[in-house]
């Protein structure tokens, strides 16, 4: 085992596929592991490199190698799949990661630590109580629908359901009324479990200095600074702000040949709850150009002047991306003084 250079797993639920390389690229390891298994293995290797996709439980087996003394490579799936010689299996999987992990040019991801995880699990849990709201409120209208009555969207109207339905004096069924009332309070339940969701993430964030510091960019409040310091393990993954921003899909896809640039929309790639933030954050900053907006100076407002209202945002949000990104670098707080060229 102490010949072993880089270790490929292919993760599992239950089992995992290992294949183990030496110093002169020979395979000398090609096992099945359980979970409990595989622990006690990685405890009596001798330290090496450890690769594996960054898929579920990554992070937290990352966690574990990386307290063992191992190095830990974490591939993101879509680089592995190249390597993938002729049919698919599990150790044909560890074997292609195995490779993948030992290309000079390989893009790898930083481990999370656990308390980057409990924020991006909050963040899941309150979009599923957003999902489920949304499709109680579908579910309300459509009820009321079969019934002749037209309900307007927004919350304004469902919290004060009952009240405008009384206001529109149409008789309905007793029995449809008292499914309308179970789901009225499954939806005021809902509302509820998201204010604590977002309680919950403003105290993270009162306590995390990354997060602080985020927050001092304009348009940036808690949920944007807390899902950045969820998914971004460190700033140092990303070579600019710049790469930052592409990552997050806020440039324009390319797809050029023959030596002809071709742009299209922007690619979209990435996280998309965090693009979406950093979206809503660049519509706040263009909702108030005499407050935030100046900030920007003259080319905000130039943007603004001569390019469509969604352009000139996800322009801005492109900018706001590379600025978390440098704030989170340089661990400093924005400032509008301190804005580099490269950003104007």
């Amino acid at each position: 085992m102490s010949s072993i250079k880089v270790l490929g797993i292919d993760l599992g639920k239950s089992s995992f596929h290992v294949i183990g390389r030496d110093y002169s690229d020979n395979q000398v390891i090609r096992k099945k592991f359980s979970r409990s298994a595989l622990i006690h293995y990685l405890h009596q290797l001798s330290p090496c490199t450890i690769a594996f996709e960054a898929c579920g439980g990554a992070h937290w087996l990352g966690r574990q190698c990386e307290s063992m003394g191992h190095k830990v490579k974490l591939i993101p799936p879509q680089y592995v799949k190249p390597f993938v010689k002729s049919n698919k299996n599990d150790f044909i999987d560890a074997d292609a990661i195995c490779e993948a992990s030992t290309r000079p040019n390989m893009r790898f991801v930083s481990v999370k630590s656990e308390q980057a995880q409990i924020i991006s699990a909050i963040h899941k849990a309150r979009h599923g109580y957003i999902k489920d709201r949304t499709a109680c409120m579908s579910r309300i209208g459509a009820l009321l629908l079969e019934f002749g009555v037209a309900l307007p969207t927004g919350h304004s109207v469902m919290k004060q359901l009952f009240s405008w339905l009384a206001q529109q004096r149409q008789p309905l069924p007793p029995l449809l009324m008292q499914e309308l009332v179970e789901l009225h309070e499954h939806y005021l339940l809902l509302n509820a479990n998201i204010e604590k969701q977002d309680k919950k993430l403003k105290q993270l964030v009162e306590g995390d200095p990354v997060a602080q510091l985020l927050k001092t960019i304009p348009g940036i409040g808690d949920m944007t600074a807390s899902l950045c310091v969820a998914n971004i393990s460190s700033a140092t993954d990303f070579k600019n702000g710049r790469n930052m921003a592409a990552w997050l899909g806020l440039v324009p896809a390319q797809y050029s040949t023959g030596g002809k640039p071709k742009l299209l929309g922007i690619s979209k790639r990435g996280n998309k709850e965090l693009r979406t933030l950093f979206i809503h954050a660049a519509r706040a900053v263009m909702s108030r150009p005499e407050k935030t907006g100046k900030i920007y100076g003259e080319w905000l407002m130039n943007l603004r002047a001569t390019k469509p209202f969604n352009v000139a945002t996800v322009a801005l949000a492109n900018k706001l991306a590379r600025i978390a990104w440098a704030v989170m670098k340089t661990k400093q707080a924005f400032s509008d003084n301190a804005l580099a060229p490269g950003l104007q």
